[in-house]
């Protein structure tokens, strides 16, 4: 779905912006919208000098950056994705750095979806082919006989006569300066240290014909960068995915968010404009952003084994039941103690955090039921003190290691910005350029700037 033809957001429907090729425009993406109508809305951007855009001033990559960011900020809502097809795929790449450091003005990032990206680093082009590529534009806009040569040299197949007609229109309405632009310098930035690695669900498409950013070369190109790709390859297939396969991606697309994307409970819109919004710091919008990223369901643990983890999954559904979509607050404890964090403390008589872990599990482990029904009365057994006596723990070990236990996983759950949203926690919108505080400081007072619900007012000046 294009810029122009995009219809309104539906909050339980998740939203993919879509960042085109070079010579392409918002236009590419339209096959993909229409097999993923009421699924998965796709929205397409076309960047300075493509499409409607053409005519932009600035077609740098600094420049589209901005650009993009301003579309979002002004559309972007609940929980959303960001994707980008081969020169589209560095620009989401810096965007999406850029939101999860809080840098940017944007929250409810939930994942990425790559076409035959370009990397964050130089891209991988034969200096010949770029020649001739430039030259392509030296007296003005591409030619006709030359955008067939183009698209010949970047599909397996030729595309159908409409896809095909689409992308001369597109590659010859594209700006010289941005076609420049991007061979001399996009493609040739080296961006690794502003992406750095991001930890976030990933989808990477690409084709087995795909000379420079196929198949067999994007996990080399990407692994660093993104730790949970999920990588796809597309048998028969050229460069252009969106034209050539656009079932194929669809259906891709379709699963990667049913699996990854739709995890975990999803902030209130609200909550996003406050998050996103002037009132907030950008190194705590960076903290929040990654904490609303949805959990990793391939979680491997790094402190626990597997079977503890399994344990302390079932510990925390009784100590955080949660409704709808769940944190994965077990696996947030595990990387807390991987990372060495805590609250500062610990009983004396406790080994350190993760070991204390390990034992304190092991040692419930050995009469932890194997129904559901009589776990509740085992876990408050041993909360009391009254747990049996002779694992890696004692009874009065494990009730201190339980009360640590318990409040590290209900910190990770508050620590969700939907958590925060649930119980009506604001405090950290008090922040930004100039820092503001609250003026309303009395009981079920509510500022102007306040999520709705929040207080039990209306608005600033309700009468008691």
């Amino acid at each position: 779905m294009s810029e122009d033809t995009a219809s309104a957001p539906d909050e339980a429907t998740p939203t993919l912006y879509l960042l085109h090729a070079l010579g392409a425009s918002a236009r590419s993406f339209d096959r993909l919208a229409s097999r993923l109508e009421g699924r998965v809305r796709v929205v397409g951007i076309d960047l300075p000098g493509f499409g409607d855009e053409a005519d932009a001033d600035d077609s740098s990559l600094a420049a589209s950056v901005a650009h993009v960011e301003r579309r979002l900020h002004a559309e972007a809502r609940g929980r959303w994705l960001l994707g980008g097809h081969s020169m589209g795929g560095k620009i989401a790449a810096l965007v999406a750095s850029r939101v999860l450091r809080g840098d940017a003005s944007l929250f409810g990032l939930g994942g990425l979806v790559l076409m035959a990206p370009s990397p964050p680093r130089p891209e991988p082009m034969d200096e010949e082919r770029r020649a001739l590529m430039l030259s392509w534009v030296a007296e003005g806009p591409i030619s006709e006989q030359d955008a067939d040569t183009f698209l010949d040299q970047n599909v397996a197949r030729p595309l159908d006569d409409a896809a095909h007609a689409q992308a001369v229109a597109d590659l010859r309405r594209t700006s010289p300066a941005a076609w420049r632009a991007w061979l001399e310098t996009g493609s040739t930035v080296d961006a690794t240290a502003q992406v750095q690695t991001l930890d976030l669900p990933v989808l990477v498409l690409a084709g087995t014909d795909d000379a420079d950013l196929g198949a067999a070369a994007q996990p080399g190109l990407l692994s660093s960068v993104y730790p949970r790709a999920r990588f796809a390859t597309l048998a028969d297939t050229g460069h252009l995915i969106p034209l050539e396969r656009d079932a194929e991606a669809a259906a891709a697309i379709e699963a990667f968010v049913d699996d990854e994307v739709r995890v975990g409970p999803v902030v209130p819109a609200e909550w996003v404009r406050l998050i996103a919004g002037d009132r907030v710091d950008a190194r705590v919008r960076g903290i929040l952003a990654r904490r609303a990223l949805p959990d990793d369901r391939g979680y491997a643990p790094e402190v626990l084994d597997l079977a503890q983890l399994t344990l302390l999954r079932e510990i925390a559904d009784l100590v955080v039941p949660q409704e709808g979509p769940a944190i994965d607050i077990a696996a947030r404890v595990d990387a807390q103690l991987a990372r060495g964090e805590g609250d500062g403390w610990r009983p004396a008589d406790l080994p350190a955090d993760p070991e204390a872990y390990r034992r304190g599990l092991d040692t419930l482990a050995a009469s932890w039921p194997t129904d559901p029904a009589d776990r509740d009365r085992v876990l408050r057994a041993a909360i009391e003190g009254e747990g049996e006596d002779g694992g890696p723990l004692d009874a009065a070990r494990l009730k201190a290691w339980l009360e640590d236990a318990r409040n590290d996983l209900v910190r990770q759950w508050l620590a969700h910005p939907a958590s925060m949203a649930r119980v009506g926690y604001d405090g950290f919108a008090t922040g930004g350029s100039p820092i503001r505080g609250f003026v309303e400081l009395r009981l079920g007072r509510r500022e102007d700037w306040e999520p709705s619900g929040v207080g039990g007012t209306i608005a600033t000046g309700d009468a008691a």
